[in-house]
């Protein structure tokens, strides 16, 4: 299961995101809380920042190997800071079959679009899934891909099914892309369990979702994940938990206080000025942050030092 971090808000010290918290993305991929295995296919994060020569582009950095052992993080981390970050742990197979490249490590960033994106899931057959999927997408995207994963081509497919940059325009853009999976799934009988846990982002924004389909093509299964995930791993209850698991929101103010942890200030809706999503509650009160469960979307903005929130139901 990967890990995702995305942050809006202050311009910070990404150090403080990244390297200092005890449950840090690079910790995470030693020690995740909420799944047993290392996360050792690669990592990756994009931030924007004023005090960059092109504030206007994210600064990107990927490498294809554990980011517990990446040598250059602690050197090159404390040199930058950032108002939006998206940062990802890569969880794929460490195996023969699995391609590490810096092209495969999330997050991916396209020319002609402000959206970045990384995801926690899985596409299976998406090789496959082409024949029927490649007719939506665009020559502007396709020609920008480099790598060889599933997401790369997510965020071909989506961006090219998006109609505009507004919350209403992502959401239906998100909407279509998961009906024009299932039907090639349906179409070439490849329907298998597909986990869609997205970040989506562009500067001084976040959207986020949580949705997908289990393994009969039923997008709004039904379960308690914390009691399915109690079965063994490689169990279909397993993967349904997997499916089903919320991902999270913090919002709040003064993130810049806490050293060394996720942790701010409790504020009345509209206040905040800060807000993280996270593939895993990041402090140790989890009652803090709030679930996006599955079937929901996340829309996160700031506007004029302010967190604009809003969290709807996905017309899936």
């Amino acid at each position: 299961m990967c890990r995702v971090l995305a942050y809006i808000g202050p311009e910070i010290p990404l150090q403080s995101l990244l390297l200092e918290p005890e449950n840090s993305l690079i910790n995470q991929s030693l020690d995740p809380e909420l799944h047993p295995l290392l996360q050792l296919a690669g990592w990756g994060f994009a931030a924007w920042s004023e005090h960059l020569l092109k504030p206007e582009e994210p600064f990107l950095y990927r490498r294809p190997m554990a980011a517990f052992y990446d040598d250059n993080a602690a050197s090159v981390i404390p040199s930058l800071q950032g108002s939006t970050l998206l940062a990802h742990v890569r969880a794929a197979g460490y195996n023969s079959r699995t391609v590490l490249a810096d092209e495969n490590c999330h997050p991916f960033s396209f020319a002609e679009t402000p959206w970045i994106v990384a995801q926690n899931g899985a596409v299976p057959n998406w090789q496959i899934l082409q024949k029927e999927l490649l007719q939506h997408c665009e020559d502007r995207y396709l020609k920008q891909m480099r790598g060889t994963t599933d997401t790369e081509f997510l965020y071909v497919l989506l961006l090219s099914l998006l109609k505009g940059d507004s919350d209403d325009d992502v959401q239906q853009g998100f909407e279509e892309l998961q009906k024009v999976i299932l039907q090639a799934m349906q179409k070439l009988d490849l329907v298998e369990l597909t986990k869609l846990k997205i970040a989506l982002v562009a500067p001084d924004r976040i959207i986020g979702v949580n949705y997908g389909f289990d393994h009969d093509g039923e997008t709004a299964p039904q379960g308690d994940w914390k009691q399915l995930r109690k079965a063994n791993s490689g169990t279909d209850d397993h993967a349904t938990s997997m499916l089903l698991e919320p991902v999270y929101v913090l919002v709040g103010t003064n993130f810049q206080d806490y050293a060394k942890s996720y942790k701010v200030d409790a504020c009345p809706e509209g206040e905040a000025t800060s807000a993280i999503f996270a593939s895993e509650p990041l402090t140790e009160d989890h009652d803090e942050w709030l679930d996006i469960k599955f079937g929901e979307i996340v829309m996160l903005e700031k506007k004029d030092g302010k967190i604009a929130k809003s969290v709807r139901k996905l017309n899936v």
